[in-house]
């Protein structure tokens, strides 16, 4: 493979995140409104969904950093690569790298968020369930 191929193969992979990222994003919103309405079996098919997104994410992400590497040297991460290249695709490339680093931000964001939210949930049906453990306790 050609540095001009590789280079388009990295440029690719990230385009193909930012468009996950958009899928990710919507997925995470629908999961949250699930996990509000309690709704169990959307939120297994959301899962369903978003596990596929995010391997193929981790897989581009593998490929990015290997070629990365094999292009500037066994330290180097999109920035030093990015600043390798001429103006038009180093542009490209600099605006799509920025927007997809803010959106994989809203992505971890809206994830604690759906977490913290299904983890109060989990601990308020255990409390219904099994009670409080100190509620007899004396005082």
């Amino acid at each position: 493979m050609t540095r001009d191929q590789a280079v388009g193969k990295l440029s690719a992979g990230v385009t193909a995140d930012l468009d996950a990222c958009q899928a990710i994003l919507a997925l995470l919103g629908r999961q949250f409104d699930a996990a509000l309405r309690h709704r169990s079996a959307e939120l297994t098919e959301l899962a369903a969904e978003l596990a596929p997104l995010l391997d193929s994410m981790e897989q581009r992400r593998v490929q990015r950093v290997t070629l990365v590497r094999a292009l500037c040297g066994a330290k180097a991460g999109m920035a030093t690569l990015i600043a390798t290249l001429g103006a038009p695709r180093r542009d490209a490339l600099t605006a799509d790298w920025q927007a997809l680093e803010q959106l994989v931000l809203e992505c971890k964001r809206l994830n604690v968020r759906n977490s913290a939210l299904l983890t109060e949930q989990f601990s308020i049906m255990q409390r219904v369930l099994h009670g409080e453990e100190t509620l007899y306790e004396a005082r």
